[in-house]
């Protein structure tokens, strides 16, 4: 039975269509379970009915036709119950109701079940029998298993995208709001542009050819277009943008260079292959492994790699092709995948927002979005590009939402809510640079989270007290091998140089497994749980060695340099990494020679986002001089829960009330223990956490450059005890979504709602 359900599933998975699947796949289940009747109904929420979509024992002329009310009949009850229904004899069940169109008289055995994604009835199931029998256990586990294998099938983007314009299902007349995930907030409205991709890798034919030499030169010649075109890209970018974000096409330039894929291509194009062929063949390859890594931002790598491939591919087989036109007035970019190199193609004058039906807040695109300021919605599974295509679009970035051909009035009103959030904005950044003080006179000290971008995020506002978390990880993946000692001096030296006032903690090398470096492959079955962080460098101690000498070496005449461990999970590590600190020193130390040296061993630090050291804070205090709560991880370990895992990603919510009971905790004992603690999780650069947090004694937070002045904006409209009584209400709730309506409402309450959802 098993090897006919992966046979049915296959086959329905190659069958182009939805009404094609869904008809063979009736057709298939009635021949494998020699049952008289087989059909699906689907469910249509904006009609509370099921249809009758496909169906082989049915009249095939009631496809379409019958429309099942949810709560009607047996196929409704199936919905209703979200469970199997086995029935012996149909027509004597209390809920059976007669369908003359379906002519199912002579139908007496009836099994039902429920086609569920993700807690939501897509449809449902049956099978039927002229005998008078019930179904055996074995078969009705086929078709419940069959219909949850199928589920993911329907769910699927382009099958839901096609049911959205079956025929059956059609859209109504009038405005229709689907929802993705929000991957940049604000509010945008335009005309919807369609990303037409002409030429693909995935759809290029593999072919061999007759001259060895042409092909060699027209790849290479197709690489110096891209790169040309490329540079100019990363040129029209605006110069206010961080570093690192701009960094996103050093990887592209590097990919070009002919010691990287070259190299390969050409390999190819000699063992037979023409030069399209050729690329296709190494980037599947490279695309294969990034999509292979468990870490989603790694992931993500793959989707650029081909786009910039796909720029190359066009070149190959039209080097003379013609320049994209894009609308000229304000638009909504659409594509299945946006990349970053579109964004920066797009007209910044009416790029207005971001949609991708594909993606998610971890790739390039999200990042450019939101250092852009333009509102990007990404995973919209329910969605063909086609559909939003040149139709008016209004997009919600805060909730995810995009409400297609809107009417008149509800595009007036949405117009006035945009307005109103670029007054408010325009007034945060007036004021982004007063002091971060309550109105009850508690001062909060904002650090920022950065990576290269460190001269232009501290230069963007004065009331930035130093970086909070340095990513030293950015310059180790940006490379092909593990940057050399002077390489990360010079580096580090540039960066504590840069305002030598304010404190630079940086965070020891932070990969490994989820986060895999080119040079230092990692398989593992849950990389999450695996050899990452401190781990990997304590198991490796030169690299730890290297990287701690370059940091104390920049250090020399500075006193901002911090130090902070990631990952730790034992006090063992933290000794273990302590002895290895003070070897690098002693040798930084001696080398120098010099008897007035004002070197001094930097201040040491660890974060908190293993649970485990929650309660061992008082024996680490001893050994470090700071805490810095990673909000991101320590909720995803609290939880057992990868938020970047769709099927589960709803489950992860840092106001959960067990995750806010533990930040308590660790508050409290902080302060208890004299120890200096800030939170660099995304927590802290959200409204409602950074209040919650200030309630519970954090006193530090540091977040992404973009987060600063709206935080200040939080922290300086709110009063210290007026939070501290919201945080007593809150921490008595049993459910994540009532503590954020709860702080929610009380940003409504002072002034402050239009940081979290839609308007002023």
């Amino acid at each position: 039975m098993l090897t006919t359900l992966k046979q049915i599933v296959q086959e329905v998975s190659r069958t182009p269509g939805l009404d094609a699947a869904l008809n063979r796949l009736v057709t298939l289940v009635k021949a494998a379970m020699e049952v008289d009747s087989c059909s699906i109904y689907l469910a249509n929420y904006d009609k509370q009915h099921l249809v009758l979509t496909a169906t082989n024992g049915l009249d095939p002329e009631a496809v379409g036709k019958v429309c099942i009310g949810f709560s009607e009949g047996l196929i409704g009850l199936v919905g209703q119950r979200e469970e199997p229904l086995n029935i012996e004899n149909a027509h004597e069940h209390p809920r059976f109701k007669h369908y003359p169109e379906v002519k199912e008289e002579e139908y007496n055995a009836f099994l039902g079940t429920p086609i569920i994604y993700q807690r939501k009835v897509l449809g449902v199931m049956t099978m039927q029998q002229k005998d008078m029998r019930r179904f055996s256990p074995d078969e009705e586990a086929f078709l419940v298993t069959l219909a949850t294998q199928i589920a993911l099938e329907i769910a699927n983007a382009d099958m839901l995208g096609e049911l959205i314009q079956s025929e059956s299902l059609a859209l109504p007349s009038g405005p229709k709001t689907v929802n993705g995930v929000p991957g940049a907030n604000g509010l945008a409205m335009g005309i919807g542009f369609g990303w037409n991709q002409q030429v693909l890798l995935s759809n290029l034919v593999n072919r061999r050819h007759q001259n060895e030499a042409y092909e060699i030169i027209a790849y290479r010649d197709a690489v110096d277009i891209t790169r040309a075109e490329v540079k100019q890209l990363s040129a029209g970018l605006d110069e206010s943008l961080p570093d690192d974000i701009k960094a996103i096409f050093t990887m592209y330039d590097q990919l070009l260079d002919a010691s990287s894929l070259g190299r390969e291509v050409e390999q190819q194009i000699k063992q037979g292959w023409n030069a399209a062929t050729s690329l296709k063949i190494v980037i599947e390859n490279y695309a294969a492994r990034f999509k292979a890594m468990q870490d989603p931002y790694m992931q993500e790598r793959a989707v650029d790699i081909i786009d910039l491939s796909n720029r190359i591919l066009g070149y190959i087989l039209n080097p003379t092709k013609q320049a994209r036109q894009f609308p000229d007035k304000p638009f909504i970019l659409v594509a299945t995948e946006i990349t970053a190199s579109m964004l920066a193609e797009c007209p910044s004058d009416m790029l207005k927002g971001v949609i991708s039906i594909h993606g998610s807040q971890n790739s390039h695109a999200a990042i450019l979005a939101r250092a852009l300021g333009v509102p990007a919605i990404m995973g919209i599974s329910s969605v063909l590009p086609s559909l939003l295509d040149n139709k008016m679009l209004l997009i919600d970035g805060y909730a995810g939402a995009i409400t297609i051909a809107p009417e008149p009035q509800q595009a007036r009103e949405f117009k006035h809510l945009i307005n109103e959030e670029q007054l408010l904005y325009a007034k945060i950044d007036a004021l982004g640079n007063e002091p971060s003080i309550t109105q009850d006179q508690h001062e909060m000290h904002l650090y920022v989270n950065t990576g290269l971008a460190v001269k232009h995020d501290l230069a963007d506002n004065d009331n930035i007290k130093g970086v909070g978390l340095f990513r030293t990880e950015i310059p180790f993946m940006q490379s092909d091998h593990f940057p050399p000692e002077q390489e990360q001096y010079e580096l580090y030296r540039s960066i504590l140089q840069v305002n030598p006032d304010k404190d630079i903690t940086m965070r020891t090398l932070d990969v490994g497994g989820d986060k895999p470096l080119s040079y230092l492959p990692i398989v593992e079955d849950n990389p999450f749980l695996g050899w990452r962080g401190i781990r990997l460098t304590l198991d490796q101690p030169e690299i730890f060695l290297v990287q701690a000498r370059a940091m104390i070496r920049a250090s020399e005449d500075f006193t901002n340099l911090q130090i902070m461990l990631p990952m730790i999970t034992t006090i063992a590590e933290v000794k273990e990494a302590k002895r290895l600190l003070k070897q690098a020193f002693f040798e930084v130390k001696e080398e120098s020679n010099d008897p007035h040296s004002t070197l001094m061993m930097p201040r040491l630090g660890i974060m908190l986002e293993v649970p485990a050291v929650v309660y061992q804070l008082p024996q680490l205090a001893k050994l470090v001089d700071f805490f810095s709560v990673g909000t991101n991880d320590l909720t995803q370990y609290l939880l057992a829960v990868d938020r970047n895992n769709p099927r589960v990603s709803s489950l992860y919510n840092s106001f959960h009330p067990s995750v806010l009971a533990v930040l308590q905790t660790i508050a409290t004992q902080a302060n208890t223990l004299h120890k200096p603690i800030t939170v660099c999780g995304e927590l802290a650069g959200d409204p409602a956490g950074a209040v919650l947090l200030m309630a519970m004694g954090y006193q530090k937070l540091s977040m992404n450059a973009y987060n600063i002045r709206k935080i200040n904006w939080v922290v300086r409209s709110i009063q210290l005890q007026q939070a501290q009584q919201l945080l007593s209400e809150v921490m008595q709730l049993e459910d994540a979504s009532d503590v954020k309506s709860r702080v929610d409402a009380f940003l409504e309450t002072h002034g402050l709602g239009g940081l979290v959802r839609a308007g002023g």
